[in-house]
């Protein structure tokens, strides 16, 4: 029999465990404070490389829509935290050390949550949408991801107005599950963040143009049936072109998907492969 893990043990065993994991960090944080990306300037780096929008207020299967709502505060109250965030050569963006924990004294409401593979709701709830978009917006730079967390092995939503590959989500959790990308490049960048009404907006700009662009695509996506379980599959790759010439200078598997379908899976064309590409437009 399976020794189960400490955290799972018991409510309070897993109070503990993340106490432990929230204090490691923050020591962690202190040791390489130096390193952290934490200087913001209200006047904007002159060269966009790539910009994005996502709808706040979507269809996700039978998520109550006050949760949705509660989202678009949560986003509101994130977003200028990180807004205009300075990346030099050599510093890393930490988004939780930017952010701070999202408590109901900061304002913040319940929201959209996923832990276990489950879907539920917490003060502070929604914030992997703005991870995603920030995930999204870095994948389109040479700036490396150094950490990224992710809801793996799960398809929890249907396809309902997706627009960027499955796969390229992110997890977080206040503070021990971090996004984080360093900037190993000789160049500055910069980091944009606003919501509106209906969507939550960012950009990635930076001091220099770059001399090339990079595009993500989905490849031999498909549905398969093994067991009793649907499972969805797929690869996920980045590209990089030389805007010069249009010759692809590079070639990376970035994300492999076997995810069961936590769905009803009903109207799935199950079996059938597709060679699908998205990519957001300038």
């Amino acid at each position: 029999m399976a020794k189960i893990p400490f955290y799972q043990r018991s409510p309070a065993a897993y109070r503990i465990s993340v106490a432990r994991c929230r204090f490691v960090r923050r020591w962690q944080n202190l040791r390489d404070v130096s390193k952290l990306a934490d200087e913001k300037s209200a006047e904007f780096l002159p060269f966009v490389i790539y910009q994005n929008q996502s709808l706040i207020r979507r269809t996700l299967g039978d998520v109550d829509p006050a949760l949705q709502n509660n989202k678009a505060v949560n986003l509101g109250l994130a977003a200028p935290h990180v807004d205009g965030i300075i990346i030099p050569p050599g510093k890393i963006f930490s988004f939780w050390t930017l952010v701070g924990n999202c408590t109901a004294r900061r304002g913040y409401l319940p929201g959209l949550t996923i832990s276990g593979g489950r879907v539920s709701s917490g003060v502070g709830g929604g914030m992997c949408q703005m991870t995603n978009m920030i995930h999204w917006l870095i994948l389109h730079t040479p700036l490396r991801i150094v950490e990224h967390h992710h809801h793996d092995g799960m398809d929890l939503f249907p396809d309902n107005g997706r627009t960027i590959p499955f796969g390229t989500g992110t997890s977080i959790m206040y503070n021990y599950l971090d996004y984080r990308f360093l900037n190993d490049t000789p160049h500055t960048y910069q980091l944009r963040l606003w919501v509106t009404n209906t969507h939550l907006n960012g950009e990635i700009r930076a001091a220099a143009p770059l001399p090339v662009r990079y595009h993500i695509r989905a490849e031999d996506e498909y549905f398969s049936r093994e067991g009793d379980a649907v499972y969805r599959n797929g690869r996920v790759y980045r590209s990089c072109v030389d805007k010069r010439t249009g010759y692809c200078l590079n070639r990376e598997l970035i994300k492999v998907n076997h995810a069961l379908v936590m769905y009803d899976t009903s109207g799935l064309d199950i079996g059938c492969q597709a060679d699908t590409a998205a990519e957001e437009s300038m």
